[in-house]
């Protein structure tokens, strides 16, 4: 069959690479897929990634704030597997994503690939693109989320002003493109109910899925190239109605941070002109566990209060609207405590301090968007008589 799908800056492969092999076998909801023998060894003939920069999630976006509603803040490194569920099975082992050779293939530019012949992506370039962002995957048996750089494409497969293709089409093009340059499949389930319980439900998945659908309604592969100790994590989905493909490519790194933290002098100048200030602290996914990046915010903290032994603050953690009121503000609170037993253990007076969490309940900004909800996520330290 020939290939309509095409690599990115107009390249054809050419036949020189290795696909790999070690990879996982291939998901049992595709067994026309691992019935075929696999396809040509292939490269492109571009060249290789350039670096990349990032901006930073945690103050940009606000994905990982102090008081984010339980299922965003992440440490920035590696990949966060959903907790599992009490009431379901044991957990699998977690996808060691080094049981995926290197690909020795030449690859060309981020994000790989141009849209399918014939089709025309339904999304703007500003939705298509994003410097960092999260997406949920399944690796093994298990869902996922990985942190990067993320490209995002979306197609309506039965336009009929277009070329027209099959779910199958649309999903084997990618498949053979990725082999061909020395990717491998390491989805091995789709999104059972099982899945999606063991993450934490289907809520919590689609705050970072951005496939067709995330049920086994749909058809979804996650496909991992490796390459020089980088690692390139592709999801190609189709399905709903009209049928629709969907593919997200993410190059996996930790943020890099572009913004600076407030330090004590600014923080002093903000209480005594409003008496309250706005800040993002970093903690661990759905915990009140500060991450270590949080430290210099933590000490800045601590610098005011030394430098003015009558200041008295009350440490306020809020959240945006995600997930439920109830949660938000247990949470908020844990966190506001962490941040104020964190202030204790540098020294400072623990009568000096108070805490307290609000989770949804006193937003900064109407929430419309990504962003606004970034802002709402925060701790706030307000001055007490």
């Amino acid at each position: 069959m020939r290939l309509p799908l095409l690599l990115a800056a107009s390249l054809g492969l050419a036949a020189c690479g290795q696909a790999s092999d070690a990879g996982p076998a291939l998901s049992a909801s595709a067994p026309e897929r691992a019935a075929e023998s696999a396809p040509p060894a292939a490269e492109a003939t571009a060249a290789g990634v350039s670096e990349l920069s990032y901006e930073d999630e945690a103050r940009a976006q606000g994905e990982t704030s102090a008081s984010e509603g339980g299922a965003n803040a992440q440490a920035p490194q590696g990949i966060a597997v959903g907790e599992p569920n009490p009431s379901t099975p044991a957990a699998e082992a977690d996808f060691d994503p080094a049981s995926v050779a290197e690909s020795s293939a030449t690859l060309p530019p981020f994000p790989f690939f141009k849209e399918p012949e014939g089709l025309v992506s339904t999304l703007d370039d500003k939705d298509r693109n994003k410097n960092f962002d999260r997406e949920h995957m399944i690796a093994g048996g298990k869902i996922v989320a990985v942190e990067g750089k993320v490209f995002r494409d979306r197609f309506q497969l039965t336009n009929p002003d277009q070329r027209e293709y099959s779910d199958i089409e649309f999903q084997r093009n990618y498949a053979d493109a990725i082999a061909a340059l020395g990717g491998a499949e390491v989805s091995a389930t789709q999104y059972t109910n099982e899945a999606l319980q063991a993450f934490g439900g289907r809520d919590k998945v689609d705050r970072h899925y951005h496939g067709t659908c995330a049920s086994d309604g749909c058809e979804n592969h996650t496909y991992l190239i490796r390459q020089g100790g980088k690692e390139w994590w592709i999801q190609v989905s189709t399905g709903a109605i009209p049928l629709h493909g969907e593919v997200v490519v993410l190059e996996r790194q930790a943020m890099t941070s572009k913004l600076g933290f407030v330090d004590a002098a600014e923080m002093k100048k903000k209480l005594d002109a409003d008496g309250r200030i706005a800040l993002y602290i970093n903690f661990d996914l759905d915990k009140a566990t500060l991450r270590p990046d949080a430290a210099p915010v933590i000490d800045e903290i601590a610098k005011l209060l030394a430098g003015d032994p009558a200041l008295k603050l009350s440490i306020d953690g809020h959240t945006d609207s995600t997930g439920t009121a109830e949660r938000n503000r247990e949470l908020s609170r844990q966190r506001a405590e962490a941040v104020q037993a964190a202030l204790v253990g540098k020294g400072i007076a623990a009568d000096r301090l108070a805490a307290q969490g609000f989770g949804p309940d006193r937003p900064l900004v109407p929430e419309t968007d990504e962003a606004s909800r970034g802002k709402n996520r925060r701790v706030e330290l307000v001055k007490r008589d």
